[in-house]
């Protein structure tokens, strides 16, 4: 099972590791690409500082995020499922699962990423600020930078099991999954049951509460209508929209009655 996260718009400090290595992360079929967005990105936050808030949409109060960005080459790097943080991150909590359920997460996770494309939790990578609706002076939109090179590595990551996709709508723009890989992807929604709306903060939890369920119990489905079956056991009350065509993937809403 692969598992497609998106990343958290606030982050753990880098702290005090060694600097990152481009080469030593997840995918290196992602290596050329990352090495791009990561020049253009220090070359932008290394000059004018008010042009690269704007490019970066960041407030006033994030003013720091650019002089961070500046000092990535030099920035002392952590794993990632310790850089990001924020709701899904918390209720995920990968750093009180088992030995067991880390081998899992270790395998099956893979963080979207603006400026590094997709990496593994384990993978090393300092703190930054660039998501994948940013479009770099020199690079231009990020998702569509990264569409040809995810395009040419993600299907080996998959292998021929399941691909559970929880990423928002900018992040899985940059792949989406293809022929009979399609087939056995399943994208999750979360849904409050009374108003049938999603809900920001509680879909994010939810989804955390999710991946952590399956690591957690060892739930290892071959495909989505196993996912199904899994949740279901899990105590998951799930809705299924089969595939509407070879190559089309499943569509399962997570019924939720509490918002919390």
């Amino acid at each position: 099972m692969l598992v497609l996260l998106p990343p958290s718009e606030g982050k753990a400090s880098s702290g005090r590791g060694a600097p990152l290595k481009l080469e030593s992360l997840s995918l290196p079929g992602l290596t050329e690409a990352r090495a791009a967005v990561l020049g253009e990105l220090v070359e932008l936050c290394a000059g004018d500082e008010d042009k690269a808030r704007e490019v970066l949409g960041l407030s006033e109060g994030l003013r720091g995020e650019v002089a961070k960005n500046a000092g990535l080459p030099s920035a002392g790097a952590r794993p990632a499922g310790e850089i990001y943080t924020g709701v899904l991150y918390d209720a995920l909590g990968l750093a009180s699962l088992d030995a067991a359920a880390k081998k899992r997460a270790a395998r099956s996770l893979l963080v979207f990423s603006g400026l590094w494309g997709a990496v593994r939790v384990t993978d090393r990578i300092p703190s930054y600020r660039c998501s994948m609706g940013v479009k770099l002076p020199g690079l231009g939109a990020l998702g569509g930078h990264w569409r040809t090179p995810m395009a040419a590595a993600l299907p080996e990551a998959a292998g021929d099991g399941l691909v559970l996709d929880l990423r928002s709508s900018a992040y899985a723009a940059a792949w989406k999954p293809k022929g009979e890989v399609a087939g056995r992807t399943a994208s999750v929604r979360v849904l409050h049951a009374p108003t049938r709306k999603v809900v920001s903060h509680f879909n994010k939890a939810t989804k955390g509460r999710i991946v952590r369920s399956l690591l957690t119990a060892g739930a290892a489905p071959k495909d989505p209508a196993g996912l199904v079956e899994a949740l279901r056991d899990l105590g998951y009350v799930v809705e299924v929209e089969p595939p509407k065509g070879a190559g089309k993937p499943w569509m399962l809403d997570v019924l939720v009655d509490k918002v919390h």
